[in-house]
């Protein structure tokens, strides 16, 4: 765990920023006190699985058919 004052930690964000996603914790401090944690935030993605949602969906033979509200705009 490092900690930094502001100045450094605005002068050298980049830096901290490289030595965080290494897996490092940040302590940033004002007047040698500690205000903020500057950490990894792991990426997450939703695990997608194929066919999730087989049976849950049923498209009738005739959607693609015109709607009768619709009837009198085609030509």
């Amino acid at each position: 765990m490092i900690q930094v004052n502001i100045h450094e930690a605005k002068t050298h964000l980049s830096k901290l920023i490289a030595k965080v996603t290494a897996g490092e914790e940040i302590i940033i401090a004002k007047g040698n006190k500690p205000v903020a944690r500057l950490v990894h935030i792991p990426e997450t993605k939703p695990k997608r699985s194929l066919g999730s949602a087989k049976g849950q969906i049923h498209i009738s033979k005739d959607f693609d058919e015109p709607l009768d509200e619709f009837k009198e705009y085609i030509i």
